[in-house]
């Protein structure tokens, strides 16, 4: 509040920072932590009944997730359950909802996530969908944002998104909320349960949702949206995307892993990664096999760094990985077969995005590196797409969804979405 917004400028006067220091991810995240503990203290006091509704939602919170018979018999994108949620965000209703979606096979699916609606007359046509693809939280099903205290926390810019007009909807991405594959970094499962979370909230009674959509996403959530953007002609054609936005995107998959293959980050994000690649590909791709990437200390910890989720079992997961920093990957996956293959084949960029993209990217960011986003931007104008990016003087990769809001209105506006 009159502040000056802050410094933004364009790729050519970026910082390219190539420092790596292994306690990166541990930095991040606890700001990210901080920034939560913040924001729920606002919320305290500026939006009582939301965190009153929140704690009368969580009595009976684990039943919703428990998936009932034949839930994955219906079309993608139809609703299994939904309940209208308490806990909601001023001048909005929202419900938390479970939802059927594919795998990038196209085999059934089950995802949950949460849906909320601005208030008041929706425009002819119904409002336009924000859909939103969240940051690592983890893979375990209790690292889904919609389980949380508050299930809305999390969607970066969410208020803005509310205030324009649009109906929010947020997956939690298979495998985590209810039972379901692992799904980390899967782009074509992420992007087909991003699409579907849409068509879910059209099909919702209250939820005023249309066919236009702006994908949101960040970091995770970025490759998520970006592949979605890629997918959706295909996949949900009824479906309008008019803007594509991405913070710090893990977009180039083989530039990310090559970035961190000797840091604490690495193996954090390898022990969410392999084993999903591992479990999705290695029925049909005998050598997609742990034991061919890893080494045998790294699948020995395994099952006890899946349990846990980032932001709330942060020193736990560095406890179990500093001492693998070294010993982590058995070869380099980013020129070992089929592991590059997988890492290319997961990551956006194959396909040519019709709608403008927005990528948003922070100077100071240690993970998603200055120096590849403006690589993969490069690559999609040279395919043709229409990208905007801003990189933001002193964002972190923790900061930059919420630094990047300002630029992001004002572009979305330019857009006229």
């Amino acid at each position: 509040m009159g502040t000056e917004p802050p410094a933004e400028h364009d790729a050519g006067d970026a910082v390219r920072r190539r420092a790596r220091p292994r306690s990166r991810l541990r930095r991040i995240a606890r700001t990210a932590a901080v920034a939560v503990l913040a924001l729920a203290g606002v919320l305290v006091v500026l939006e009582g009944p939301r965190v009153l509704g929140d704690a009368a939602e969580r009595s009976d919170l684990a039943a919703f997730y428990e998936r009932p018979e034949g839930a994955e018999d219906g079309a993608p994108g139809t609703i299994v359950r939904s309940e209208a949620l308490q806990g909601t965000p001023a001048g909005a209703r929202a419900w938390r909802v479970m939802y059927r979606s594919t795998d990038l096979a196209g085999q059934p699916l089950v995802v949950t996530g949460v849906v909320v609606t601005p208030l008041g007359a929706a425009p002819a046509g119904g409002r336009t969908v924000l859909a939103w693809g969240h940051p690592t939280t983890g893979t375990a099903a209790t690292c889904a944002p919609s389980r949380g205290f508050d299930p809305f926390i999390g969607i970066e810019g969410m208020r803005m998104m509310l205030d324009r007009g649009y109906t929010v909807v947020a997956t939690d991405y298979a495998g985590m909320g209810t039972d379901g594959p692992d799904s980390y970094l899967v782009g074509a499962t992420a992007a087909h349960t991003v699409l579907d979370a849409v068509r879910a909230a059209r099909s919702l009674d209250g939820a005023q949702a249309g066919s236009r959509v702006v994908l949101w996403g960040h970091s995770q959530g970025g490759q998520a949206v970006l592949m979605a953007a890629e997918e959706q002609p295909d996949y949900a054609p009824e479906l309008q995307v008019l803007a594509v936005a991405a913070a710090a995107p893990a977009a180039d998959l083989t530039a990310l892993v090559r970035s961190h293959l000797d840091d604490v980050s690495g193996v954090t994000i390898g022990s969410y990664a392999f084993p999903a690649y591992a479990s999705v590909y290695g029925p049909t791709e005998p050598a997609a096999r742990l034991d061919t990437v890893l080494t045998p200390a790294a699948v020995e910890a395994l099952p006890r760094m899946n349990r846990l989720c980032l932001l709330a079992h942060l020193g736990e997961l560095h406890r179990i990985g500093e001492p693998l920093v070294g010993d982590f990957f058995r070869v380099d996956p980013t020129t070992t077969e089929p592991w590059a293959t997988l890492l290319r084949e997961n990551s956006a960029g194959s396909r040519a995005v019709a709608a403008p993209v927005f990528i948003a990217q922070g100077a100071e960011d240690e993970l998603v590196l200055p120096a590849d986003t403006e690589a993969f931007v490069h690559a999609a104008r040279q395919r043709g797409d229409d990208v905007h990016l801003r990189v933001l003087d002193h964002a972190t990769h923790a900061t930059i969804a919420y630094l990047a809001l300002p630029a992001l209105d004002r572009w979305l506006d330019e857009q006229q979405v």
